[in-house]
């Protein structure tokens, strides 16, 4: 049972994450925490009992937040991306979304090629790996122009999966049975995580949902990134046309849940592209997508990953206020010079000062950030990467917390 006075504190953090969103400026500056593998050492446990066991991650979790308060909550260990297995089932929106992430113990079921987690392939101390890898040929863009769902579930599924190589064995079937027995067990775990943070004052709002600009999707699970370039180069109408088609089952599943309202967008490819490349074969269909998505009332939110400088721009051919920007390695001052007033600009707090500095380092480089960055609101701090390692000085993640208190109020 949430007590009066954390309902309160919840609604005073979503007015405030609210008021960032709508470009104002609210009571403090939103800050949404920080968080990673440095949850789990916290708690002292290991990276595995994180991402495998739901009570020791669910305690780690809860002590986290009670000791470092946000704006926002993390819950709980996440996954690795699995898009394809979510478009072979695009049709089954129950189901498509509870397969768009896999996790440890889904995939001690699914046994995916390219996953690699604590205490299974890794050390039970390491992050979680997406191993990059090549599972179609370029003589198949007509197949997956034609049918991107068909060709997801007939051909990659049984290339990314020994368990799925034949799709109609009794091995195939058995997977996907206990894949969604699993569905149904992490979810009753889920419901549990976010009753027991819901009890320390942070919100819940709308749903959100997860999607990929179309040609990651080819980058990340078809191609591969080395290959998709030079694919750009060699048959640059199937990649446009793959595009394309892509996007149409990529908005089908973001928009399946009726109650949707953002859409989270990782993005991959664009540190690799030249701003010709970018806006001739990657934004094109992702600008479609958001504006898609804007015409339904749902916000978006990009991940610019690496270098984003060179695009920035593009960003203005959005309607004002359609989301959320947030960076890697660009500077968000930079940033916010081009999108004041028209794109929220998250992050800035670059994890490598938050592992390396001092104390006093830190709350120099937390006061000058906020100083620079939260005039004129439609600005929500936080890491430029999701991820603290386990080693990360407990003194210096204090810092930054009370640095905020400190320099954070409007």
């Amino acid at each position: 049972m949430v007590s009066p006075e954390m309902q309160k504190l919840a609604e005073e953090r979503a007015a405030r994450m609210q008021a960032a969103r709508e470009l104002k400026e609210p009571d403090r500056v939103p800050f949404t925490g920080l968080g990673g593998d440095v949850i789990a050492a916290y708690a002292g446990i290991t990276a595995y009992e994180y991402q495998f066991d739901f009570e020791k991650s669910r305690a780690a979790v809860l002590k986290w937040l009670k000791d470092f308060p946000s704006d926002s909550a993390m819950i709980g260990a996440g996954g690795l991306d699995c898009l394809p297995l979510a478009v072979a089932f695009s049709d089954f929106p129950d189901l498509a979304g509870g397969f768009m992430v896999v996790n440890g113990p889904m995939n001690d079921i699914l046994k995916m090629k390219f996953a690699r987690f604590p205490g299974r392939e890794l050390d039970e101390n390491s992050s979680p790996q997406f191993i990059g890898r090549s599972n179609m040929d370029p003589s198949e863009y007509d197949e997956l122009i034609a049918n991107p769902q068909k060709f997801a579930y007939e051909k990659i599924l049984p290339r990314l999966s020994d368990n799925f190589k034949d799709l109609n064995s009794p091995l195939a079937l058995a997977t996907m049975a206990r894949a969604g027995l699993e569905r149904v067990r992490q979810g009753a775990e889920m419901a549990k995580t976010m009753a027991a943070i819901a009890e320390l004052g942070y919100p819940f709002g709308p749903a959100g949902g997860l999607s990929y600009a179309p040609l990651d999707f080819i980058g990340d699970h078809l191609r591969d990134i080395p290959n998709t370039v030079l694919d750009l180069r060699r048959y640059p109408d199937k990649v446009k046309a793959a595009t394309e088609s892509i996007l149409e089952v990529l908005f089908k599943l973001a928009t399946a849940n009726p109650n949707v309202a953002s859409v989270g967008f990782p993005l991959h490819l664009n540190e690799y592209l030249s701003p010709e490349l970018y806006k001739e074969f990657y934004w094109p269909t992702l600008k479609e997508f958001v504006l898609r998505l804007a015409e339904k009332g749902i916000k978006s939110s990009m991940f610019c990953e690496g270098w984003h400088d060179p695009h920035l721009e593009t960003l203005l051919e959005l309607p004002a206020g359609w989301g959320t920007a947030m960076f890697e390695k660009t500077d968000v001052r930079k940033a916010k010079k081009v999108l004041q007033g028209h794109t929220v600009v998250q992050g800035g707090i670059d994890v490598g000062v938050v592992i390396s500095g001092t104390p006093a380092q830190i709350d120099e480089y937390i006061k000058q950030l906020l100083d620079d960055m939260m005039p004129g609101g439609g600005f929500i701090l936080g890491a430029n990467v999701g991820n603290l390692p386990r080693n990360t000085p407990i003194e210096n993640i204090a810092a930054v917390y009370e640095a905020v208190e400190k320099y954070g109020k409007y």
